[in-house]
């Protein structure tokens, strides 16, 4: 903590003085952030856990309901603003995991998975929220005014989110390779626009049945103008960088200018305004994703590129996922309610999740494996989850308890979700015995 002098005749401290104490603090967050990571992933081996799960641990550990609740500024994060303070960070973090997922959409590999990827990413994102909405609505009729139908509306439409970054991070640590990984991947990048477009929707409803008036413009127009100018913007950034790829033909400058785009691309997707009383926003999801797209498509040199990005970026995981898990509210288990609405959003996405990635899998005649657990791996729930909870609070006499109830299922999703997903690769055959060994004496 940084405190003034007692002395009433000292000179007050500057603001460059002030700005150098707070740089300090946050560096020393960011350092305690990657060391009890990367401790955690010592305490867990045994237990045969995935490293996210450690570094998801960790955050919860320098968070604010223990060691940061010491008061110790620097070590760990004192609430959950200090953060919010690093956000930046997660912003870049997110940038790159929708870069390396759109690496997944190389036309040659698409031409196998892509017709079965989209109909099984529209099977399982629409199932779970109409398990969601019917389970909470029945929820909402006993409960009356406690839990009102527009909050299981919108959960329903939160139900469709799935966390790209624990996926890929466990694919990345275990190097799975196979049917099943082929076709997740490109599932997980799909279900961020669809999810984007019915949360849209579900939640124009939501807000339509709270204010007594139906928008059309903002239930239906607003959103799929925000897939189509983030597709766009990706499009034409990907574009760009594959022309600035033949300026230079060092390995290290090519990374260089790589991570340079990804940077700006994320900068420009934070950008929101308005047109003629459209309001115009962009997924930083969808327009990173499709930067990588495009590059991985129009870029020759692109899988030895991605390959050396793996190797910058993994510090940077770390701390994001730290930071994932200092920031989940523990506080919401004090709510009985919360807790008893929040296993039932639980139960009824997961069942969504799988009956319907299983029936896709299924009418698409995909192989077994991928059928008994494709549903599996799409449980995992953060980023955007928690994207669309703040969006939510927004909703007149029930937005907090949405979000705590968001907040409540992504505690326990990205907990289990990782480990569930790791044994499911392992069943499938896409983790080999081999691989498994070599993480084991890493």
């Amino acid at each position: 903590m940084i405190k003034l002098p007692l002395d009433t005749g000292a000179a007050l401290p500057t603001g460059n003085y002030l700005q150098r104490g707070m740089n300090m603090i946050l560096l020393f967050q960011i350092s305690s952030a990657l060391i009890v990571g990367m401790l955690m992933t010592r305490v867990v081996k045994p237990l045969k856990l995935p490293a996210v799960t450690a570094y998801l641990v960790a955050g919860i550990l320098i968070g604010p309901y223990f060691l940061g609740g010491l008061g110790i500024e620097g070590l760990g994060f004192s609430s959950i603003d200090s953060v919010k303070a690093l956000s930046l960070i997660s912003n870049v973090a997110l940038g790159f995991i929708a870069f390396d997922i759109g690496n997944e959409f190389r036309l040659s590999s698409l031409r196998q998975t892509g017709k079965a990827a989209t109909v099984i990413a529209f099977t399982q994102a629409l199932t779970a929220t109409l398990f969601v909405d019917i389970t909470l609505a029945i929820v909402a009729v006993f409960l009356g005014d406690k839990f009102p139908l527009p909050a299981a509306i919108t959960l329903g439409a939160i139900a469709t989110a799935t966390a790209p970054a624990a996926t890929l991070m466990v694919v990345r640590q275990y190097r799975a390779k196979g049917k099943l990984t082929d076709i997740l991947l490109p599932i997980v990048a799909l279900d961020d626009a669809i999810g984007l477009v019915v949360f849209a929707v579900s939640f124009g409803i939501a807000k339509a049945l709270v204010n007594g008036q139906i928008s059309v413009l903002h239930i239906i127009l607003e959103p799929i103008i925000e897939v189509t100018v983030s597709l766009v913007l990706g499009a034409i950034m990907g574009a760009i960088l594959t022309i600035c790829q033949r300026w230079f033909k060092s390995m290290a400058h090519r990374l260089i200018i790589v991570i340079t785009f990804v940077f700006i691309t994320t900068a420009m997707s934070m950008e929101k305004f308005e047109i003629g009383g459209i309001k115009i926003a962009f997924s930083s999801l969808l327009v990173c994703m499709m930067l990588g797209t495009i590059f991985c498509n129009l870029c020759e040199d692109s899988e030895e590129i991605m390959e050396r990005t793996e190797g910058w970026t993994e510090t940077l995981y770390v701390v994001f996922f730290v930071l994932s898990g200092a920031e989940l509210e523990l506080n919401v288990f004090a709510d009985l309610a919360i807790v008893g609405v929040g296993v039932l959003y639980i139960l009824s996405r997961s069942a969504g999740k799988y009956i319907g990635s299983f029936y896709g899998a299924a009418w698409m005649k995909c192989d077994r494996s991928i059928r008994d657990y494709l549903g599996i791996t799409l449980l995992p729930q953060a980023g955007v989850a928690l994207g669309m909870s703040v969006q939510a609070e927004a909703l007149p006499g029930c937005g907090s308890l949405v979000r705590n109830i968001t907040l409540f299922a992504i505690l326990i999703y990205e907990l289990i979700g990782p480990m569930l997903t790791k044994t499911v690769l392992i069943k499938a055959g896409d983790i080999s015995p081999d691989t498994l060994q070599k993480v084991k004496h890493h």
